[in-house]
């Protein structure tokens, strides 16, 4: 799997711009000026602008003709509503693909599993969070049910900021990943509803672990 570094440079820069809006270096309602993220990221006005509508794209800027790209309020109680959608949406993934996955999307799903684990011995919460989005792309295409899968991405998409972040809570990496072994399990063996209950589980607990860190970066704001 190809390491942060060697992303495009847009896609690095979104990501480092990603933790910026959610640290609360750029507020609410502030302007993000292209010659500032210039200087700031040390690149070029083109990999900016790319990087600006990949964060367009999962809702974290509003790009607006002639007024360039804002940052938008962000509701935690619509943040929380999203986290609940999301759960029931992995939940039927996760009963559908109980009863639907085919032998090699079993195998791909251990693949993932196994890299989420080398990735957790590096402490590596980055390139953790990447195969952690492959594992759980696996489990809705393993639904096998289109509208489904097109729902469960889109939605993760726009979630995928706070689900990466929620990672850095402490030992919140090898929790993941002990649940990721049970659904797993759960899947290989067919168990549909445990493989719901896990899902869903899973994702409730992630919101919760983005409240919890957003919490700490109230306490102690970055200067």
């Amino acid at each position: 799997m190809t390491s942060i570094a060697e992303l495009p440079l847009s896609i690095q820069i979104s990501k480092k711009l990603e933790d910026d809006i959610i640290y609360g270096v750029y507020s609410p309602g502030a302007k993000l000026d292209e010659q500032e993220l210039c200087e700031r990221y040390g690149a070029s006005r083109t990999p900016i602008r790319e990087a600006l509508k990949l964060l367009a794209a999962e809702g974290l800027v509003e790009i607006r003709p002639r007024r360039g790209a804002i940052i938008p309020t962000i509701n935690p109680l619509t943040l929380c509503e999203m986290f609940e959608v999301m759960a029931e949406l992995e939940a039927m993934c996760g009963r559908l693909a109980a009863r639907r996955i085919l032998p090699e999307e079993k195998q791909e799903l251990m693949r993932l599993h196994d890299l989420c684990r080398d990735y957790l011995n590096q402490n590596d919460s980055e390139n953790y969070y990447e195969a952690n989005r492959l594992f759980h792309f696996a489990i809705y295409q393993a639904s096998h049910n289109a509208f489904l899968i097109e729902q469960a991405c889109n939605l993760h998409k726009r979630l995928h900021p706070y689900r990466r972040l929620q990672l850095r809570v402490n030992n919140r990496m090898n929790h993941s990943f002990s649940e990721h072994n049970d659904i797993v399990e759960a899947i290989c063996a067919g168990d549909e509803q445990r493989t719901e209950d896990l899902l869903k589980a899973h994702v409730v607990i992630q919101g919760q672990k983005f409240t919890d860190f957003m919490s700490t970066i109230e306490s102690h704001p970055l200067q």
